[in-house]
């Protein structure tokens, strides 16, 4: 069942690793099959070197395991409700990365400082509210989803212009159309953390990009007239360059 996706969301999982993403089993990568209603996610607790793509577990969108011999990533709860609350993503990332997870340490968003970040997000990456006791205890993981949607919601923040997230006291969330562009963003992510750390420890005043230079960055990239890459640069020549 889903063997393309499986090979997809194990080739996506191994890249984590190779981009140095996770520390031991510590990140995970899942995909979704809008059309069958079925993501693929990597298995529990399971070293990356020892995975393979049939270990891939197959959930419903109710979060119960429908292929797999194995255990379903603890994150699991979690997938299940970004991917019932954003149906239009394709592939979900969670790392605990170390430059991200120093600005969720420290409740802080990571803010827009750079055309580098502003190549992938139209805005700061937001930081949740840290959970209550009581929703740690009841539902931690489903919980941990909810608070991301409602993070997006209450700060009127678009979710497609902004594809990633902190969860306050915990770490990172990215997603994108696939899996391989969920990891895409969770690396673009913890690079931005890192230079922000760094430009922040230099300066107390406020760095953030103008609004300007958001724009042209963001939507050279993702806009309607975008002319980066070669897709994009074929309708002005040879214009785009990085």
């Amino acid at each position: 069942m889903l063997e393309q996706l499986k090979q997809e969301v194990y080739e996506a999982n191994m890249q984590l690793p190779k981009l140095d993403l996770v520390t031991f089993t510590w990140g995970n990568v899942s995909g979704i099959d809008r059309e069958r209603g079925l993501f693929v996610i990597k298995p529990s607790g399971v070293d990356y070197e020892d995975l393979t793509p049939d270990d891939m577990v197959v959930v419903n969108l109710q979060g119960e395991v429908v292929e797999g011999q194995l255990n379903p990533s603890s994150d699991t709860p979690t997938h299940t409700v970004l991917y019932n609350e954003f149906p239009d993503i394709g592939g979900i990332v969670h790392t605990h990365s170390p430059w991200a997870v120093a600005f969720a340490s420290a409740h802080m968003d990571i803010p827009n400082l750079n055309t580098t970040a502003a190549d992938t997000f139209y805005g700061d990456v937001p930081i949740s509210e840290a959970l209550t006791q009581q929703e740690i205890e009841d539902a931690y993981e489903e919980n941990t989803g909810k608070v991301i949607v409602k993070t997006f919601k209450d700060r009127g923040i678009d979710h497609n212009a902004v594809p990633a997230v902190l969860v306050s006291q915990h770490g990172p969330f990215s997603w994108g159309a696939t899996p391989a562009k969920a990891v895409y963003n969770a690396k673009v992510l913890e690079v931005v953390a890192e230079m922000d750390y760094h430009a922040l420890t230099l300066t107390h005043q406020d760095v953030h990009l103008p609004q300007y230079l958001l724009d042209k960055h963001y939507y050279r990239k993702h806009g309607k007239d975008a002319y980066y890459g070669q897709d994009n640069a074929k309708s002005v020549g040879h214009a785009a360059k990085a």
